[in-house]
């Protein structure tokens, strides 16, 4: 599994990422052993990491809810903050 591949599927779950001005990146931390998710508007960014196994138990097709709904969060959060608000979230 690789960046590529989950950017790929965050995609099929929410089709307007990528698409409607909101960048998607995927970096796997070996710090933390979790993947970094990135959605990106405009200046506005936001970040969250997917606990060990959530990426892969989606990847393999068996359960994608724990990624559907970091997602979801980001994706409306950063439509609802503020520019300063953002600048001071990580």
């Amino acid at each position: 599994m690789n960046a590529k591949e989950i950017c790929q599927k965050i995609r099929e779950i929410y089709p307007d990422i990528g698409v409607c001005g909101i960048d998607l990146d995927a970096v796997y931390d070996v710090e933390i052993d979790r993947w970094k998710i990135s959605l990106k508007r405009n200046q506005k960014e936001l970040k969250t990491f997917l606990e060990p196994g959530d990426a892969e138990l989606c990847m393999e097709g068996k359960q994608c809810l724990s990624l559907a709904i970091e997602i979801n969060q980001l994706k409306d959060s950063i439509d609802r903050l503020p520019l300063e608000d953002l600048q001071n979230a990580y």
